[in-house]
Order: structure tokens, then sequence, then C-alpha cells
């Protein structure tokens, strides 16, 4: 995964009359991930730009961005829907038993006798109250990330064991829905 781009922020909207922009933040780390000189890769319409951050602020929660080579309110509002990405290898350590949402997703997920779940698809859910996505034989199924269903998480052997409660996976099914990978993770407990 060392040449991956994940999406960190997608551009809300034009901001003011000097070429910011409100971006939606697609990471549990705004604050690390939006930094003055930091790079991102905007990507829209098929057309992929490297910009540097020039500005940042934060306002209810989102942050409000000067990129590089965008000074006017134009340029700005032309990159609305635009998808902000960085490279996996730019993301810092997590603490323990906490994982980035690309190390987990493609995991096969089984439960502790060995039976095969599905694979993990994404991670969906605030960073108290995070879930798994698996792919399942009948659709998607929601897996709370939490110590006493998530046993054991492996990246590194591509595996994640379950010790579900009765009806867990049954009540958690639903339908099948694609999900683009994001800068988040999975965690037992917090998440990124």
């Amino acid at each position: 995964m060392a040449g991956d781009l994940l999406l960190v922020g997608t551009v809300a909207r034009a901001h003011g009359n000097r070429g910011q922009v409100i971006v939606n933040p697609e990471t549990d780390f705004p604050g690390d991930r939006f930094v003055v000189g930091r790079a991102v890769q905007v990507e829209q319409a098929g057309r992929s730009v490297t910009r540097r951050i020039t500005s940042v602020r934060f306002h209810q929660g989102r942050p409000v961005v000067g990129l590089e080579g965008i000074d006017t309110m134009d340029e700005a509002e032309a990159l609305a829907g635009a998808e902000l990405k960085m490279p996996a290898t730019a993301l810092g350590p997590l603490p323990d038993g906490t994982f980035y949402r690309h190390e987990l997703v493609g995991c096969e997920v089984q439960d502790t006798a060995g039976r095969l779940v599905g694979a993990g698809s994404g991670v969906q859910g605030p960073l108290e109250r995070s879930h798994l996505v698996v792919d399942g034989p009948r659709g998607e199924v929601l897996i709370p990330l939490v110590d006493e269903i998530c046993t054991r998480v492996d990246p590194g052997k591509r595996l994640i064991v379950i010790n579900p409660i009765d009806g867990l996976i049954d009540v958690n099914e639903r339908a099948s829905g694609a999900s683009e990978p994001r800068e988040r993770s999975g965690a037992r407990g917090p998440r990124e």
C-alpha cells in the first residue's frame, strides 16, 4: 500500500474571495492532515494536481484551506467536489490496538471457530463507535470494532478474528454497497 493515495477530504465549496475552500474531512486527524506546507493531491474530473496547503484554519470542525495556485473565488469555486488525497506513506504511526482503515480493508474476517464471515471492505462511524464493514455471502455485515468482539486484528496476516455475540451477524446484515477507501482507521476501541 506504499504508493496508495488515501482520501483525507473533499472540497465542499469556496470560502471568501481569496481562493480558500471549505473541506469536508474524511480523516479522524484533520489537525494533522491539513497543515500549512503539506502537499495534497487534488483530484477532479480525471485530473490530478499536487498542491501545497498555504493556509488553514478550522471553522465548526471543518478545515478552511488555502491551496497553492488557487488565488481567486472563481478558482476556488471550480474545486467544489474535488477530492484531496495523501500518500499512505505520509501517515504517522497509531497507538497500539488502533489501525488505519486501509490496513483493515481486504482482511479476511473469521469467527473464533474459523468460519469465514467475509472480507473487510471499509470502516464506518465516528472514532468512538466505529464498525468494520464486512462483505459477507448475504450482503454487508457491520461488526463493532471493540475488544470484546474483535479478538484478533492482524493486518500483516490480512486476518481479523471476531467473537460475535448471538445474532450479531444476522442483525447487522444489510444490502451491499460500495465505499471508497478513506483515510480512517478501525480499532479495537478508539479508531484513528
